[in-house]
């Protein structure tokens, strides 16, 4: 089942439940995915991995929202990010732990042969692969160094 035919699935279930929070972030992501349908030079329907980038996309954007909202003290907007953060999430895959990150990583250096900080862009470029929308970039590039240093 395609992610447009899942939101659009969670969304009969959200207007029937009048869940006000979920309705709100699943036509966002239904808008998000018109546009990317509709953009010059797109395919017809977007690939597993467009969509899961578009929701990495959408999940950051609000946790930069959040980051900020809290800063400002504006804990009515953070509660609304916070919210819509939580159903973006249901549609991602699970995040992997920090030991799991980091096994994942030990076995893309050992393939890549990498073994000082000078081969960072090797095991670079096959974790982000690997990795893309299991765990942030920041993440798996903090592990890289960790690893190699």
């Amino acid at each position: 089942m395609s992610l447009e035919a899942k939101i659009m699935e969670r969304l009969k279930e959200a207007m029937r439940a009048k869940d006000e929070v979920a309705l709100r972030t699943l036509r966002a992501i239904k808008a998000a995915i018109l546009v990317e349908q509709t953009a010059t030079g797109a395919k017809e329907s977007l690939t597993e991995a467009d969509e899961l980038k578009l929701l990495t996309k959408m999940a950051k954007q609000r946790k930069d929202s959040l980051d900020i909202f809290t800063q400002q003290n504006r804990a009515d907007l953070a509660a609304k990010e916070a919210e819509e953060i939580e159903v973006i999430n249901q549609f991602l895959p699970a995040q992997l732990s920090e030991a799991e990150l980091e096994a994942a990583i030990k076995e893309i250096i050992s393939q890549v042969g990498a073994s000082s900080p000078a081969d960072l862009g090797k095991v670079m470029g096959p974790a982000n692969k690997a990795l893309a929308g299991k765990a942030e970039g920041k993440a798996v590039a903090d592990m890289v160094k960790k690893l190699l240093a």
